[in-house]
């Protein structure tokens, strides 16, 4: 066995040839990156820009600029968090224990970061904000976001706003790029009628790698956005070289590039570990699991992950309730496993994509992973922003179900750090 074992070495001959390839001057694939680069300045005045995009004061001196209808709301939001409106963790805790809380000993250092998806509307966020001061619950301490770039943009500062709210709240949150298969780059599939041709990260083929590129750092510069969705190997292996090359760069990888065994997570871990700036720091700071993994898989993920020195680096995101329909058989629900690996595996992040399925079952209109490909434009013709805002509320309520289990089980979790 340890003979065979030895012939899997990979020799420092092989990594040579690969460093020889990414250096070589004549090199046209690196050189069309670092084209993209220099036109918006370099490293440095790229993060240099980026900083300066994303200080509150700008943010919201711009919404004010917009004459946004959203800067009231954003302001209101402020006045909470400064007031102390929202529950504090130790204050939640007697709320859910009562007088167990005072004797009860939590794992802050597997401590869970609860994750919502999506954010589409910066109401929405303001709606969560009013439920959660009403009836002292957690906001949570992850926002997901895949409404459509260029409308948002558009949208009274919808953009702005919420970049501004996750300052205010201490939240992180990701935004997904247009530049992918349903913006056309693939001419033989079209939206939600051909979404299967979409499976495996396909989507971004030929030249469109560089075109997310020139986006992400359109949107990096302008608006400060630095965590966005990777859903392709070849976006993926370049936003690796944007962080080599000094970028302050984030991303996490989407549900549908398959990690879905722990050989699928080496493979991503492998490569984000090799390409690594010296301080061990890479620009992939977390990854979803496809909905079909178990626990065994998250274990031996997470030995992988320390092997690779990456434990504290890349956070492992973890579906607990999906939409309703059109994503998985339903009732979908995994909550109870989360409870049992989060003891053993630290940085975790609990997604919720869907409401507890007995609570969407019951709804006149349950949530739909494919109605996350309307505009806006259509939802209001439709009649159905209440219906969609009313789905939103139900993740939120599954994200506080989910936080009430692990504080029982002596788990700490991760919500919005600045109110709680």
């Amino acid at each position: 066995m340890s003979d065979l074992r030895k012939r899997l070495t990979v020799s420092p001959e092989r990594l040579k040839e690969i460093n020889d390839f990414i250096l070589a001057e004549d090199n046209k694939l690196v050189s069309d990156l670092i084209d993209i680069v220099e036109k918006y300045g370099g490293p440095e005045e790229i993060n240099r820009k980026a900083s300066e995009a994303r200080k509150l004061e700008n943010l919201l001196a711009r919404l004010k600029k917009e004459d946004s209808p959203y800067l009231a709301d954003v302001e209101w939001l402020m006045q909470q968090c400064d007031s102390g409106a929202f529950i504090k963790m130790a204050d939640y805790r007697k709320k859910i224990l009562k007088e167990a809380a005072g004797s009860m000993v939590f794992n802050e250092k597997n401590a869970v970061t609860l994750e919502i998806s999506a954010l589409q509307f910066f109401p929405w966020l303001i709606a969560e904000a009013r439920q959660a001061i009403e009836k002292k619950e957690l906001m949570p301490g992850r926002y997901i976001r895949v409404r459509n770039m260029k409308e948002q943009i558009k949208d009274n500062g919808d953009t702005l706003a919420v970049a501004a709210c996750m300052q205010v709240l201490g939240a992180s949150y990701v935004e997904t790029m247009d530049t992918k298969g349903t913006d056309g780059s693939n001419v033989h599939l079209g939206g939600p009628e051909t979404i299967t041709g979409y499976f495996g990260g396909v989507g971004q083929p030929n030249d469109y790698p560089l075109k997310w590129i020139d986006e992400y750092l359109h949107y990096y510069t302008t608006y400060g956005i630095s965590q966005v969705l990777n859903v392709n190997a070849g976006t993926i292996f370049l936003a690796y070289m944007l962080h080599k090359l000094g970028i302050d760069n984030e991303f996490k990888i989407s549900v549908y590039m398959g990690n879905d065994n722990p050989y699928a997570v080496l493979w991503t871990l492998m490569a984000a570990r090799l390409f690594s700036r010296a301080d061990g720091t890479t620009s992939l700071i977390g990854f979803n699991y496809s909905n079909s993994v178990n626990n065994d898989t998250i274990l031996a993920s997470d030995k992988i992950r320390k092997a690779m020195g990456l434990s504290d680096v890349v956070r492992f995101e973890h579906h607990i309730t999906e939409t309703y329909k059109s994503i998985v058989r339903q009732p979908y629900n995994r909550r109870q496993e989360l409870v049992e690996v989060a003891g053993e595996v630290p940085n975790i992040s609990a997604k919720h994509e869907g409401a507890d399925p007995e609570i969407d079952a019951a709804r006149e209109h349950p949530s739909d992973i494919l109605e996350y490909f309307l505009t806006k434009e259509e939802i209001l013709k439709s009649n159905l922003m209440g219906a969609l805002e009313r789905s939103y509320l139900d993740k939120h309520n599954a994200l506080n179900e989910t936080a009430n289990a692990l504080t029982r089980a002596g788990i700490g979790v991760i919500a919005a750090r600045n109110i709680h």
